[in-house]
Parts: C-alpha cells; structure tokens; sequence
C-alpha cells in the first residue's frame, strides 16, 4: 500500500502535459492512465489550461457538490419565519438601542 501511495505522489508530482487534441484523440488510453494515479496538465495552444488528476474518494465523499432538492427544502423550513412586520419591528428596536446621535447622516465620516 505504501508502495502504491508512493508511486501515486511521484506521479502526480512529475505530470505530463498533453495538448486538448490529444486528450480528444486518446481520450480512453488516458482516463485508464490517469486511474492507475498518473496526472496530466491539459494544455491549449500550449498555454495550461487544466489538471486532470485522479479521482479522490475519500475527499468526495467528505464535501458533496450537490444538495438535493428536498434536503434543501427541509432546511428553508426550518429558518425561522421573518414576515414584514416582525422585520421592521426588529429594525424600529436595533435603532432605539443604538445611539448614532454624532454620525453625519448623509456626509462622510471624517
């Protein structure tokens, strides 16, 4: 295993540039490379434009992209229920509570 992690780190470390064609081109032989833990820096018109590296599971699993839609619906009905009037009541008793009695009200504060 440790053999393994080793060789992943020497190849991720010593990466093979290909240009956007040759990713079209051998695009199977390369994914089966970068499986065996090679990475590649993707270039076009020779200027860098992408890492191709692989896949971490570990790290996938730990932060997901996608929230699904009713998971995200429970959450919004958990918030609390901020209507208009309680939001201006909120606003009419921040402001009695702070003195900004020696703030120019339009002007700068220098």
């Amino acid at each position: 295993m440790l053999q393994h992690v080793a060789l992943m780190c020497y190849a991720c470390a010593v990466e093979t540039k290909i240009s956007q064609r040759e990713l079209r081109n051998d695009s199977g032989a390369i994914m089966r490379r970068v499986e065996e833990g090679e990475c590649f820096t993707v270039t076009r018109n020779g200027v860098p434009v992408a890492d191709l590296v692989p896949h971490d599971r570990a790290a996938a699993d730990r932060r997901r992209r996608f929230v699904p839609v009713g998971e995200l619906a429970a959450g919004l009905r958990r918030l609390p229920n901020w209507d208009v009037e309680r939001f201006a009541a909120e606003l009419r008793q921040l402001d009695a509570a702070v003195d900004d009695s020696d703030a120019e009200r339009w002007g700068s504060t220098r």
